[in-house]
């Protein structure tokens, strides 16, 4: 489904747990390539311009090298030299042409969980195409993909995070599950006063015949703050796969506020594909490319 997977390696646990789910998720068919940014200096050594950033260089070589070796895999190494980790990654994914990025969590995360630092959620936010996260401790607790779920909301951008679940879901004979999280704004009653416990599970049994509606998809509903219950919805999903609303001028990838938590807490792999990506599936975008290439 993915052609060209670009993984963050940081020479760190995080950098283990995003080539493990970049196999996962390349499945035998996809490129993977083996991204690492290294901070370059405007401040050469004295007396040997260069000698820095060639040091540098050979030492982001050096991890990209023990990463590859350390699982037996045969992928392009791509040293980046970049004023900031999001940037060298966006660069590399656009040069390449990648349809995925995959970065891990901080290992100062809780057990579980993915603990972003600063770098990383630069990785997240204004891609060029899909972002994948993968939660700390995940390289020691592979998982196969035997449920893929979905944020779905009836928004376009579930539709097709709902469309790309089922191509994944096809490639790794999953199943689909999908997820709405009922919230009722205050000012959504005349009376704005808090809903009654009747209303809330109507309006969750009506989310819940939404999604059953859609076929051969496992539906779930609860009523509560988005983030945090497609957070415990991941819990029992092998992956989630959320859509963004947000986009900046050049259709690059700005999370809003849900899909940025989710990336904090969620306690399953994350991909979130951005404006993009949910106007089209990457298997329909490839097939748009080849139509319009000279």
């Amino acid at each position: 489904m993915f052609s060209t997977i670009v993984v963050g390696i940081d020479g760190r646990s995080g950098g283990r747990d995003a080539l493990a789910l970049a196999r996962e998720l390349a499945n035998g068919a996809g490129e993977i390539v083996l991204g690492h940014v290294y901070i370059e200096s405007l401040l050469p050594a004295r007396g040997s311009p260069g000698v820095f950033q060639t040091g540098e260089r050979e030492h982001s070589r050096e991890l990209l090298q023990a990463a590859r070796s350390e699982l037996g895999l045969d992928a392009r190494m791509c040293p980046v030299a970049s004023p900031s980790v999001g940037r060298g990654l966006h660069e590399l994914a656009e040069r390449l042409g990648a349809d995925l990025i995959v970065v891990g969590s901080s290992r100062h995360g809780l057990i579980g969980r993915a603990a972003l630092g600063s770098e990383m959620r630069a990785a997240l936010n204004a891609a060029p195409c899909a972002v994948a996260v993968a939660p700390s401790g995940h390289a020691e607790h592979p998982s196969l993909l035997k449920e893929i779920g979905v944020a779905y909301n009836g928004s376009p951008e579930s539709q097709r995070a709902l469309a790309v679940a089922r191509e994944l879901a096809a490639e790794h004979g999953a199943r689909v599950s999908a997820f709405e999280a009922v919230s009722l704004p205050r000012h959504a009653f005349a009376d704005a006063v808090d809903p009654s416990q009747e209303t809330l599970m109507a309006e969750v049994e009506n989310a819940r015949e939404r999604i059953a509606a859609l076929g051969d998809v496992e539906a779930h509903a609860a009523y509560g703050e988005p983030a945090e219950e497609l957070a415990l919805y991941g819990a029992s999903v092998d992956l989630l796969v959320v859509g963004s609303r947000g986009y900046g001028p050049l259709g690059r990838l700005i999370h809003g506020s849900t899909s940025l938590q989710l990336a904090h807490s969620a306690r399953c792999p994350l991909l979130v594909l951005p404006r993009a990506a949910t106007a089209a599936t990457p298997s329909e975008l490839d097939d748009e490319r080849e139509a319009t290439a000279p």
